[in-house]
């Protein structure tokens, strides 16, 4: 029996729900039940009556799947799958930043931790936060956190001069528009696709910015052949699924070191860990009552406006 055969079998007998980021690579997403964004993985584990949710991601991935499925036992598939853009907003210095703003509304991105979550008034993804922002009352004076390429692009999108946590995700980060340039020369005919958390020169030359799912839906619909993706490399096994006969080229980070922009915690999912973690059911996310109840606030309120703004 291979791993992946023994993963179904586990996943079956114990009635497991298997999910699986973007970013990871194209044999985890393989054997997922669903590929996606973080917050729409967890919105459709809530509805499934399994017991189990093994999540192939990160661990603020995790804790917002036990948060909306507090009932379910959420597995994450390695312990050490952090994310630089939730480290780099620690919710104790996160609650002293508020605290000095305290007539503000506080705006997360979905990627932070639950105990950024709890501080929060109005959770947000790369798809909705310029539309949710917008919606604010042209007066409302807001925090946004953590991610500042977000926040900026954001803020001259809305035309809101909005207080901007400084936190960065390393891989978007690592995007140069140098990078882009040349492969644009050697590819002129390819349209150029970036993720909002990229750095603002590598926007300002993007031909459509997108979340991550809005970037794989316009590779499916637009009839150009060939795409430059600014946007961790594991998506462009989606892309090419999606689209066999087009083209997609992963932009080379800036760093020397590495040939692409990799995210190393979405790529210490394996198969091999995803059996470890059913059958052992060890990596299991506990997060307290009180946490749980103030970090699914803002998430219910971002819900709310989406329905309100049609979109959802």
């Amino acid at each position: 029996m291979t791993n992946i055969e023994k993963l179904i079998q586990l996943k079956n007998e114990k009635n497991a729900v298997i999910l699986s980021h973007y970013y990871t690579t194209g044999e985890v997403q393989s054997v997922a039940d669903f590929v996606g964004d973080s917050l729409v993985l967890s919105e459709k584990a809530a509805t499934t009556d399994a017991d189990i949710i093994l999540f192939a991601g990160v661990r603020f991935m995790a804790e917002t799947a036990k948060i909306l499925s507090p009932d379910k036992r959420v597995l994450l598939v390695d312990s050490n799958a952090g994310c630089s853009l939730a480290d780099s907003c620690p919710a104790g210095q996160f609650k002293d930043f508020i605290a000095q703003y305290p007539d503000h509304t506080v705006i997360s991105y979905v990627n932070t931790t639950s105990d950024v979550k709890a501080l929060t008034d109005i959770v947000v993804t790369s798809s909705n936060a310029v539309e949710i922002v917008d919606s604010l009352p042209k007066d409302e004076k807001i925090i946004f956190g953590p991610d500042r390429n977000l926040g900026r692009f954001v803020a001259e999108k809305t035309g809101r001069n909005m207080i901007i946590w400084d936190g960065a995700c390393h891989v978007h980060q690592q995007f140069s528009s140098e990078a882009i340039r040349i492969l644009k020369k050697e590819h002129p005919e390819a349209k150029v696709l970036a993720h909002p958390e990229c750095p603002d020169s590598v926007l300002k030359i993007a031909d459509v910015i997108g979340s991550t799912a809005a970037l794989l839906k316009f590779t499916k619909k637009d009839s150009s052949e060939k795409f430059i993706v600014s946007t961790e490399s594991g998506i462009l096994y989606q892309m090419q699924k999606e689209s066999p006969s087009k083209t997609f080229f992963s932009v080379p980070s800036s760093d020397p070191c590495k040939s692409c922009n990799d995210c190393q915690y979405m790529k210490m999912n394996t198969i091999d860990k995803m059996v470890s973690a059913l059958e052992n059911m060890k990596e299991e996310i506990f997060l307290g009552e009180e946490i749980i109840i103030k970090a699914k606030k803002p998430i219910e309120r971002m819900l709310t406006i989406s329905k309100e703004l049609g979109l959802l």
